[in-house]
């Protein structure tokens, strides 16, 4: 079989790469020079299956609310005049109650533990470094109430096999002694040993060298114009190459939609609808200064919601959700008091350890933001979907690099007409 896979972020690459081991002809597209270049390339950098809890929950809807008025609150609505938005909002306020929070968190913990696994076979397969470190992820807090709900969130964990201890100070503190210098404002933490953190666009772009030694044809810096459908299916895709503005007609037995964010616009160019909607994220990735002083062991920041990671001599911090249509621009005010968070809540907690003085200071720090492709649930979308030959692989929000292996996977094996082996409802 021919299959195009339209988007060569994490998870357009991981299905072209497990489609190819399959024995499969693979076409991969994308608009921007090279893989990874959009959602995947400077997110959070986490592994992390023990910390997969849906966005909607009891508490939500009135933690938005409140939100609302805080320009570095951890999510942020923003109401547009986009019927898209408040579809999404609706779905989502529907999906806040205790029974669809149990039932949406069993299928990411499976997605998850399916993932990594499909993640350890590939680099054992390939070989591919990307500044991996396996030592955990482990979750501080300073608010003692916030701290009381840690034994019921990792007892959630656990309820589905994945060992996530809650632990305290003195147990934290010697799992990653850079903490030290904050540990008088640590209340406790969690601490899950399996879960593991590395570069996902170092993987992606490497993963996506060896698609194209394996016979994958690469389009890159081509623009996805339309899907051109009959009475059939999917008869083609038209492409347009961004460098000398030529256009080519793709024909093939199976076409695979991974364009994140932009998956819904494309899907609906050919009646098919899917719940997905951008969640603005935001990253700084900063060179070390005292390498002594900053953590190896990823961190999650439980009062500022963001995740803290070791990229060898760089310290990658990221996190906040903003709801608020496609905007990518990091030049606005709300950018960039989201963007000042992160550096502040750094150097709050590991002084020293990184490079976070702003440009006007003499800095370089690496501001990034992108568009997470959310669903209402936080479940991601994988399958056939109600078109011939049109298959779907889109929704994953802030778990793309944790899902992004087991999603390729899956996916192909499903073109190919085998069964996954998870306990996962695929669209």
């Amino acid at each position: 079989m021919h299959t195009v896979v339209l988007g060569a972020g994490i998870i357009g690459v991981s299905t072209a790469w497990h489609l190819l081991q399959l024995g499969h002809q693979v076409t991969l597209v994308d608009r921007q020079d090279a893989a990874a270049m959009e959602t995947s390339f400077a997110n959070a950098a986490q592994i992390s299956v023990s910390f997969c809890e849906p966005w909607a929950n009891r508490e939500a809807p009135l933690k938005a609310l409140k939100w609302m008025f805080s320009a570095t609150s951890p999510l942020l609505f923003r109401p547009q005049f986009d019927p898209d938005q408040w579809r999404w909002v609706l779905a989502f306020l529907g999906q806040c109650h205790d029974r669809a929070f149990e039932r949406n968190v069993a299928q990411l913990v499976a997605l998850g533990a399916y993932s990594h696994q499909a993640l350890k076979e590939m680099v054992d397969q390939t070989g591919i470094e990307y500044h991996r470190v396996q030592r955990g992820i482990a979750h501080y807090y300073t608010d003692a109430h916030a701290f009381a709900g840690a034994d019921d969130a990792a007892a959630l964990m656990r309820r589905h096999g994945v060992l996530r201890r809650v632990i305290g100070r003195d147990e934290l503190l010697r799992i990653e002694p850079a903490l030290q210098a904050f540990a008088a404002r640590i209340v406790g933490g969690t601490y899950t040993e399996s879960d593991e953190s590395g570069d996902a666009s170092v993987f992606t772009q490497a993963l996506a060298e060896r698609c194209s030694q394996a016979g994958a044809r690469m389009l890159f810096g081509h623009d996805i114009e339309q899907l051109e459908r009959d009475e059939h299916g999917i008869r083609q895709v038209r492409v347009r190459s961004r460098r000398s503005g030529e256009a080519q007609t793709l024909q093939a037995d199976a076409y695979v939609v991974a364009c994140g964010s932009y998956s819904t616009a494309l899907l609906r160019s050919v009646g098919v609808c899917v719940p997905i909607y951008p969640g603005k994220g935001y990253s700084a990735t900063l060179a070390l200064r005292d390498p002594e002083r900053a953590p190896m062991v990823s961190m999650i920041d439980d009062q500022c919601k963001i995740a803290i990671s070791r990229l060898g001599q760089q310290l990658r911090v990221a996190g906040t959700i903003e709801l608020g249509g496609f905007d990518l621009r990091l030049d606005t005010p709300l950018a960039r008091r989201r963007c000042e968070m992160l550096l502040t809540r750094i150097e709050e907690v590991f002084p020293g350890a990184a490079d976070t003085r702003t440009a006007e200071q003499g800095g370089d720090p690496h501001f990034w933001c992108g568009l997470r492709p959310a669903t209402p649930t936080n479940i991601p979308l994988i399958g056939r979907t109600g078109v011939g030959k049109l298959w779907v692989n889109a929704g994953h929000g802030t778990l793309g690099w944790t899902h992004g292996a087991g999603s390729g996977k899956a996916l192909a094996s499903l073109i190919d007409g085998q069964t996954p082996d998870i306990a996962f409802a695929f669209a």
